[in-house]
């Protein structure tokens, strides 16, 4: 199993459409993800942010072969869509994780 966090932050000002594109296209994005066995899309609470607003994609693969080959063509696909649409006012963020022990 091979896990990738995606948060996306959003400034203020755009909010209201962000939210908008993650309903409309963000999840059926992350629905026709062919690798990914499972995943979890969560608006994020945090008492450390003041501007803005956090969301996360959290992505499961099988291996980390396919969390590799998303990020070197899918993510740089979703990417790019944002930045086209949003600029500057969504900025994303990519952690890979690398389980320890799970149990689920």
């Amino acid at each position: 199993m091979s896990v990738l966090s995606i948060t996306f932050h959003c400034i203020n000002s755009s909010i209201d459409e962000w939210e908008i594109y993650v309903n409309e296209t963000l999840i059926l994005m992350a629905e026709n993800l062919l690798d990914v066995d499972k995943y979890i899309l969560s608006e994020v609470h945090s008492d450390f942010i003041e501007e803005g607003k956090n969301y996360n994609l959290l992505l499961i693969f099988d291996d980390e072969e396919k969390r590799t080959d998303f990020m070197e063509s899918e993510l740089l696909n979703i990417s790019e869509r944002i930045e086209t649409k949003f600029g500057q006012d969504v900025m994303i963020f990519n952690t890979s994780l690398n389980p320890k022990k799970k149990r689920f």
